[in-house]
């Protein structure tokens, strides 16, 4: 059964990369499954030159907003799990609330937002939106792994006189990297895939590479060949970092479920 949903859930990786190494002549409904007569890369050149500008957008922005939206949602985790105020129960439910709130619906005043503090238009306003809707997300994963920490360690490093920052930086901090692995895929692939915001709030020149792909597919006759090796090109970051981090990947999540 396994085997069985794995070649379904392979068949489209198939026909995309068969598709991306035919010649455009080549591609028709009647031949769609068979395999390549010659092999052709000259649709990966092409796409890589249509798509580098839009690609390396797309790396600024995902890792720019990634380790932005991981260290302040370290740092919220860490107030709401060590350094617990009055309110900070009602603080981090309202926070949560940002986690159920579709994205579409906050398209206009989040445009609105950007051009009045004059940052519409560019990467800078893409990584502040994505690093301002990614704070709940983070917070919650955070605070839940550092409930993990004991208490005795923290209050161990106040006696001895270590502060705020200090014992961040020296216990909670080197502990963080579960966490950090979870939240660095997770941002990644929710920044790198995302395509409503590339095409709204940024102009041509600063958009990512998921709207690249969408207009190598304009036109009235679509060479097939080309958004192919494009989806395959666009998919290759993510699959790095799974491939690199993915191990990690449950390890971490399961970090901060079970409490004692």
């Amino acid at each position: 059964m396994l085997i069985a949903f794995a070649l379904l859930f392979l068949m489209p990786a198939y026909m995309t990369a068969i598709t991306a190494l035919k010649a455009p002549s080549d591609i028709n409904l009647a031949t769609a499954w068979n395999p390549p007569k010659a092999l052709n890369w000259a649709s990966f050149s092409e796409a890589i030159a249509k798509l580098g500008p839009n690609a390396l957008n797309s790396l600024i922005l995902a890792v720019s907003a990634t380790i932005l939206s991981a260290l302040l949602g370290s740092m919220n985790g860490y107030i709401l799990s060590k350094w617990k105020f009055r309110g900070h129960d009602l603080v981090f439910t309202m926070m949560l609330f940002g986690m159920f709130i579709p994205y579409q619906i906050i398209l206009i005043p989040l445009f609105q937002t950007l051009r009045r503090i004059h940052l519409y238009g560019g990467i800078p306003g893409l990584v502040l939106a994505h690093v301002v809707y990614g704070l709940p997300i983070t917070t919650l994963i955070f605070r839940n792994f550092y409930t993990q920490i004991p208490d005795s360690l923290t209050e161990s490093a106040q006696i001895d006189g270590a502060g705020f920052f200090r014992l961040y930086k020296t216990i909670i901090f080197p502990l963080s990297v579960p966490g950090f692995v979870v939240v660095f895929i997770w941002q990644f692939t929710q920044i790198w895939n995302e395509f409503l915001w590339g095409i709204t709030l940024a102009k041509h020149s600063a958009q990512p590479i998921t709207v690249g792909l969408a207009q190598l597919a304009g036109g009235q006759a679509v060479k097939w060949n080309l958004p192919m090796a494009g989806s395959i090109m666009a998919a290759l970051p993510v699959l790095v970092v799974y491939i690199l981090m993915g191990r990690h990947f449950i390890r971490g999540l399961l970090a901060g479920s079970v409490k004692g």
